[in-house]
């Protein structure tokens, strides 16, 4: 699963969502999404905005994290 990690950029440069809606011209609402983690795609445009402003790389910014089987293949059911 891919997970943006805006919020914790955010805080370690000790920056405001507001800020970055400001500076970037994204809407808040595309900016809470990415910011809370609940983006369902990714836009070009709104990335390259947000590292250009933030001075990230996109993998800085989305990362790929992996989550474990719901279901073991060699559970035994009984």
């Amino acid at each position: 699963m891919i997970s943006c990690r805006l919020s914790t950029i955010l805080g370690a440069k000790r920056l405001k969502v507001s800020d970055v809606c400001r500076a970037t011209g994204i809407a808040r609402a595309t900016i809470d999404r990415y910011y809370y983690d609940k983006v369902n795609s990714f836009d070009r445009q709104v990335l390259s905005k947000l590292c250009d402003f933030l001075q990230v790389k996109p993998g800085d910014l989305l990362v790929v994290v992996k989550q474990g089987k719901l279901f073991d293949a060699d559970a035994d059911f009984q």
